[in-house]
């Protein structure tokens, strides 16, 4: 996969034709979140789920019909890419323009961003059966509005099945699955303090840059990283306000002269 000379103008145009991705698949109206899940038929593939979000004219999206395209695509990266940088392939997957601005595919972009960067660093480590373990253990456990419900991302989710992963942690281990508890926990940390609102794309953007170091001081695995921190493209998007300067990855306006 080659990298696009142009990638800043491709997010751009890409973040201007998702515009209407953050809204209900059926009718682009708003979105509302529910705190009681209520039993729901998907208007694409007609199976009942219980589910916690519905558009203001009651369409009803199910998991999986919601993720499919955005994820089929975030998997072909992560096999196919050839990049060391993890936060350089995260941005690539995020101009996908079928990726809501937030949402739980921003785990699956942060799994595979990582588990395709440390195959590329250390391909006698990590391949692509790895990768989609990670993709399998993400699937268990994030589900679309569950961070509001539950309190936990899954972005840490997705870190951490990274690092269990390299530090083979199955449950009744003993310092294996202590470091991966503790890389979730500092995760979440983070996460939390780039909360009010929420966006999946600086959780992800910090998720990332963390786990570099985490990936250092437990495993010894130097990862690459742009020294030019991220500048977010889609502030404008954000269906529940953007932090503004309250976020790192906020770019202020240029004044004109």
């Amino acid at each position: 996969m080659e990298h696009p000379q142009e990638g800043q103008d491709v997010k751009k145009e890409t973040a201007i034709r998702s515009a209407n991705s953050e809204n209900c698949m059926v009718c682009a109206r708003a979105l509302t979140y529910l705190t009681h899940a209520e039993e729901m038929k998907c208007d694409y593939c007609q199976r009942s789920s219980r589910g916690y979000m519905r558009c203001t004219e009651g369409h009803y999206v199910c998991e999986d019909c919601h993720n499919k395209d955005a994820l089929r695509i975030i998997k072909e990266v992560s096999f196919t890419n050839r990049w060391k940088d993890p936060l350089e392939t995260a941005e690539l997957m995020m101009s996908i323009p079928s990726l809501p601005m937030l949402g739980c595919q921003h785990a699956w972009i942060v799994g595979g961003a990582l588990m395709s960067a440390l195959k590329n660093t250390c391909p006698d480590v990590i391949d692509n059966r790895d990768i989609a373990e990670v993709f399998n253990r993400i699937a268990e456990q994030a589900k679309g509005g569950y961070c509001g419900l539950t309190g936990l991302c899954g972005i840490t989710v997705a870190v951490g099945a990274c690092v269990s992963l390299l530090s083979k942690s199955v449950c009744g281990t003993d310092k294996e699955q202590r470091i991966t508890m503790n890389a979730v926990a500092k995760i979440a940390r983070i996460i939390s303090e780039l909360t009010g609102p929420s966006c999946c794309k600086a959780y992800a953007r910090a998720s990332i840059e963390s786990s570099i170091g985490i990936f250092q001081e437990d495993f010894g695995i130097n990862l690459h990283i742009s020294n030019s921190m991220s500048k977010c493209l889609y502030v404008e998007y954000h269906p529940h306000g953007c932090r503004g300067q309250k976020c790192p990855y906020f770019e202020k306006p240029k004044e004109t002269p």
